[in-house]
């Protein structure tokens, strides 16, 4: 029998092409169109194009329960290029000064990916295939102190690991 989800091998037809047809929109989605999950079903992170940013390389939200929304950007570092992500929390708007976008910055980190053998990168810019998983060190104990938690915001804290559900369109 042939695996339904073998590149190598192609897909099967009948009931399970379906299943074919989205592995093979998961393994050809650009980054920037990405929606991830966390195993606890508690967050949900939807990337977006930058819009040809200089210094910004990757643009996404995390919804959380309650409607929570927070902003996410990433930027690579200079010195040691990584990918510096940030999560942001009712953020004010126009001309932000540097004690104002701390305030409302809710977790800081290296981005991580892994693919499906486990093998730990870091996270690309837009433009890249989707990787499997993305990983956010402390992401859970972060947002857990934050003013976004609690009982005016989420209740459910979201596990640090991430795997790809599926693309937008």
């Amino acid at each position: 029998m042939r695996s339904a989800m073998s590149p190598t091998i192609g897909c099967v037809t009948g009931s399970l092409a379906i299943l074919c047809s989205t592995f093979a929109a998961l393994a050809a989605c650009p980054l920037e169109l990405a929606v991830y999950g966390d195993a606890e079903s508690a967050a949900e992170i939807d990337f977006r194009p930058t819009g040809g940013s200089a210094v910004v390389t990757n643009t996404f939200k995390m919804v959380l329960d309650n409607s929570v929304v927070l902003d996410g950007i990433v930027m690579w570092t200079q010195d040691v290029a990584r990918p510096n992500g940030s999560l942001m929390y009712k953020c004010p708007t126009g001309d932000v000064t540097g004690d104002e976008l701390a305030a409302c910055t809710v977790w800081e980190g290296v981005v991580y990916s892994a693919d499906d053998k486990g093998n730990i990168a870091l996270l690309p810019a837009e433009g890249a295939d989707a990787p499997k998983t993305l990983i956010f060190p402390d992401l859970g104990p972060s947002l857990q102190m934050s003013a976004a938690y609690g009982a005016n915001g989420f209740s459910k804290v979201p596990w640090d690991v991430f795997s790809l559900k599926g693309c937008q369109e």
